[in-house]
């Protein structure tokens, strides 16, 4: 499924905003004209980005900018490096380089599959878990999504969200962090709509000061398409140092289990969680129970792998204990929450 970033479905003009399919149609439907009058604004984009729509297309993602009603792809159809930075700066990135668009996501080119004891990681098996600190203390967990970007749970910085006072460290598999150095956090922004009572919007980005270099042991997971969709009982893996039972200390060592993903009708039974399943949540686990997150690893990654790319279906956000029968964890639905991030991401620039 393609879906055009609704946030971009209208043409800005200086007095308002008119239908995108008002642009490059031969009339001044703006009132000086941007719409058709300048070129370069309205078919590369360059200056007016909110003429522009991008999609990821096809099972291969694909990526393409609308261009004067066609769908033009990265790398391809006569492609120019105006078109690589108007398409850069609506996926967040300050630089117009190709590489970014072709970057390899969602990859573990230092993991080994190997038997590994019990369920504690090893380095390169989640490049793209992070430990995010408040105040030089484990408290949540994140997923790196872009070299700038760190997704996490909004129930983590909500009230907390100020800059200075966390550190992002990456490539890491054991706490304390004493070796490992600390990045900065510019920015942190938690979804308008969050609220610490309620359970939906659970999602919030951090940009750091200080872009990642990509190493094999630090790299960036995917985000899913629009509308993709992720089959119940596909098996998952979770990750994070919170704490191995219900009300206990952080774990020290990386921890990663593989669930299954449930289904929103099974996860809403009465014994279930029975009204709380909103379309923006997704659940994981085992009904028996017996595995699941816990303390301290909200905000980390529940990521499925597809076709041998790993992406980032879930960021973890509630449960009713840890591991207990008929209460798994559930997660923020990454799909439902895609034009917030993109969005975020350009205007943050």
């Amino acid at each position: 499924m393609m879906i055009i970033l609704p946030f971009l479905w209208k043409f800005r003009c200086a007095s308002g905003c008119v239908s995108m399919s008002a642009q490059c149609d031969g009339h001044f439907d703006c009132e000086h004209g941007e719409d058709d009058a300048v070129v370069e604004c309205c078919c590369s984009c360059v200056k007016c980005l909110s003429a522009c729509a991008v999609r990821l297309s096809g099972k291969s993602s694909v990526l393409q900018v609308l261009i004067e009603g066609v769908w033009r792809t990265v790398c391809a159809e006569n492609w120019d490096s105006e078109l690589s930075l108007s398409a850069c700066k609506q996926l967040g990135y300050l630089s117009k380089h190709l590489i970014y668009f072709c970057i390899a996501c969602g990859s573990r080119p230092k993991f080994i599959a190997r038997i590994v004891g019990g369920n504690l990681s090893v380095e390169g098996q989640f490049p793209w878990q992070v430990s995010l600190h408040f105040q030089n203390e484990h408290l949540c967990g994140g997923s790196i999504i872009s070299s700038r970007w760190i997704l996490t749970a909004a129930h983590c910085v909500y009230g907390f969200a100020f800059p200075v006072l966390w550190n992002v460290y990456v490539g890491l598999t054991d706490q304390p962090v004493n070796a490992v150095q600390s990045l900065a956090v510019e920015k942190i922004i938690y979804h308008s709509r969050y609220r610490p009572k309620g359970l939906d919007h659970d999602i919030a980005l951090m940009k750091l000061v200080q872009p990642l270099s990509f190493n094999g042991f630090v790299e960036p997971i995917c985000l899913p398409n629009f509308g993709e969709v992720f089959e119940d009982g596909k098996m998952c893996w979770i990750s994070g140092w919170g704490a191995t039972d219900d009300g206990g200390e952080g774990s020290v060592s990386l921890h990663s289990a593989r669930v299954p993903l449930i289904s929103t009708k099974a996860c809403s039974q009465p014994e279930v969680y029975q009204g709380y399943i909103s379309p923006g949540m997704i659940c994981a686990g085992y009904l028996e129970g017996g595995t699941d997150s816990c303390q301290g690893d909200s905000g980390g990654p529940l990521a499925c792998e597809d076709s041998f790319t790993w992406k980032l279906v879930g960021a973890t956000s509630w449960g009713q204990g840890c591991a207990e029968k008929n209460k798994p964890g559930v997660y923020t639905r990454i799909t439902q929450s895609l034009a917030w991030i993109h969005l975020q991401m350009e205007v943050s620039i």
